[in-house]
C-alpha cells in the first residue's frame, strides 16, 4: 500500500501549511544574559517551534538532527511510544515538510530512528526532496 494511503491525505498533507505562525518569546531569566538569537532553547509543541523559526531561517539550515518516537508500542513516562501505525505518519509528514522548507539547498537531514518505522521515515523523506 503506498505511503500516503496510511494517512488521512487532504488533512495530513495540509497540516504544515495550516499550522498558525506563533511568535517566539525571549525570557529574560533563562538566556543567562545573553539575548543572542542564533542560541535558542525552544519550550513547546515542535511543529509550533518549526513553524516558528521559518521567517528566520528557511532555507538557511545546513545540518538537522531529529530523534522521534521509534514508536516502539512501549509507554514512558513523558511519552507515549504506542501508536497507531497512520499516526505516526501522520504526526511526522508535516515536521518534515517544515524541515525541509529549513534546510539550505546543499544541507543534509539526520535522523535516528530504529526499524519499527525506518523503510516509511525514508519514503517520507524521499517524498520531500
Amino acid at each position: 500500500m503506498p505511503i500516503l494511503e496510511w494517512m488521512t491525505r487532504d488533512k495530513d498533507i495540509r497540516t504544515a501549511d495550516s499550522v498558525p505562525y506563533r511568535l517566539l518569546e525571549t525570557d529574560g531569566l533563562q538566556n543567562g544574559g545573553d539575548a543572542d538569537p542564533r542560541n535558542m532553547l525552544i519550550q513547546g509543541d515542535n511543529l509550533d517551534a518549526l513553524k516558528a523559526l521559518l521567517p528566520y531561517y528557511a532555507g538557511s539550515v545546513k545540518c538537522i538532527y531529529i530523534d522521534p518516537p521509534y514508536n516502539t508500542k512501549s509507554a514512558f513516562e513523558h511519552y507515549d511510544d504506542n501508536l497507531e501505525h497512520s499516526q505516526w505518519l501522520a504526526m511526522m509528514y508535516p515536521r518534515l515538510v517544515l524541515l525541509r522548507d529549513l534546510l539550505a539547498e546543499d544541507g543534509s537531514i539526520w535522523v535516528s530512528i530504529d526499524d519499527n518505522e525506518a523503510a516509511y521515515l525514508k519514503v517520507m523523506a524521499l517524498l520531500q526532496s
